[in-house]
């Protein structure tokens, strides 16, 4: 069967982006990737958005996309799973290539946020739990990942500090990075001391909302090396699931839809952890980061406060460099456009592009992207040529 190839990338500036509507978001990601694919639009036989409707106004969202963008009459769809719609959009164009009725597609991730106020947003999130019997008792996303925290830290004796050290890398980096909402350095003790917003997070353990847009351009292998230019392959998918509500789950410390959707990916692409030298990994919350390197077989469980704590996700520091970019925690995160925008830093990656950020000799990176408190994961294995 044919590989699937990235052949172009673009991303716009996240962030409170008063300044432009959703289409034009995702105008300014689409015109810097098919730019950089150095193709007509009329090579693009479709499209697929990623984005979660609730926050827009306008409905059927990836017609309008399609048109200000003027594919039509390529087709065009939305792909919805929370938070991972990025890399649901990503999935889905792979699969299209990969079955033969597509050969380059246009993958967009967009999404407006800023426009609803923090309390819409949090109930909004919410109800991504189990309705009928978590939601309507308050829970937000934060209160679930705090008691992700908690039991981690019951578990395996993880600590605040370790926490923290995983918004003051991803900050460091993120203030490396044009495109993040935050480009600003931040220390251990900023952290700790900044206000608490559910026991054990503090406002330095959470992603902000933002407006933003990603676009990757796919293509099939024939395609791809016609391009000419050596090609990133995206080589190893995964998509797994779990229970809705978190009461139904083994323990809390973990995700076993990223375990599963890990171990997918890496037997796809005949590649393992130790394999990966760079990694987007889904840090809505710090605690999230520390739990990705175990559930992705980068440490061992329990290991993961040790992991950042002894900086093995820095570049250089030994380890798989995660989040180089910044993260969610520095880039921002418009849920729509993550996954999308995780695939872009992995292609830089990759080509030798990351400029300040670059993890040198760079040949296998992975992303993952999850929907929810864990509902949905995806991971995507990558290879350069």
């Amino acid at each position: 069967m044919t590989r699937v190839g990235v052949i172009g990338i673009g991303h716009g500036i996240f962030g409170r982006r008063s300044d432009a509507t959703v289409q034009e978001l995702a105008f300014e990601a689409f015109r810097e990737a098919l730019a950089d694919a150095g193709i007509e639009r009329k090579e693009i036989d479709a499209s697929v958005i990623g984005s979660v409707p609730e926050y827009h106004k306008q409905r059927s969202l990836a017609g309008v996309v399609q048109e200000y963008l003027n594919l039509n009459p390529a087709p065009t769809w939305l792909t919805e799973v929370a938070c991972a719609s990025g890399s649901a959009a990503m999935r889905t164009a792979w699969m299209g290539i990969k079955s033969g009725v597509h050969q380059i597609v246009a993958v967009i991730g967009c999404q407006k946020m800023t426009e609803l106020s923090t309390p819409e947003i949090l109930a909004l999130m919410g109800r991504v739990g189990e309705v009928q019997w978590e939601s309507i008792f308050g829970t937000t996303f934060p209160g679930y990942y705090a008691m992700f925290a908690h039991s981690h830290m019951h578990a395996f004796g993880t600590t605040r500090r370790q926490l923290a050290e995983v918004a003051v890398k991803n900050h460091s980096y993120g203030a490396l990075n044009p495109k993040a909402l935050f480009r600003k350095e931040i220390t251990v003790e900023k952290a700790l001391e900044s206000e608490p917003v559910a026991s054990p997070l503090h406002v330095y353990d959470c992603c902000a909302n933002a407006d933003g847009a990603a676009c990757v351009i796919l293509a099939s292998e024939d395609r791809a090396r016609a391009h000419g230019r050596k090609v990133v392959w995206l080589d190893g998918v995964g998509c797994a699931t779990a229970s809705m509500s978190v009461l139904r789950r083994p323990n809390l410390y973990s995700l076993p839809s990223a375990v599963e959707a890990a171990q997918q990916a890496y037997r796809m692409a005949e590649v393992g952890p130790r394999d990966v030298q760079v990694a987007e990994v889904h840090d809505c919350f710090s605690i999230a980061e520390i739990m990705a390197y175990e559930d992705l077989g980068f440490c061992e469980k329990g290991q993961g406060g040790r992991y950042i704590e002894e900086r093995k996700s820095y570049i250089g520091g030994g380890g798989v460099a995660v989040n180089v970019d910044g993260g969610l925690k520095a880039k921002g995160h418009p849920i729509g456009a993550t996954g999308v925008s995780m695939a872009v830093e992995i292609v830089k990656q990759l080509r030798g592009a990351a400029e300040a950020r670059q993890v040198p000799d760079a040949r296998v990176g992975l992303t993952h992207n999850v929907g929810g408190i864990g509902q949905y994961t995806f991971v995507h294995v990558y290879r350069k040529d």
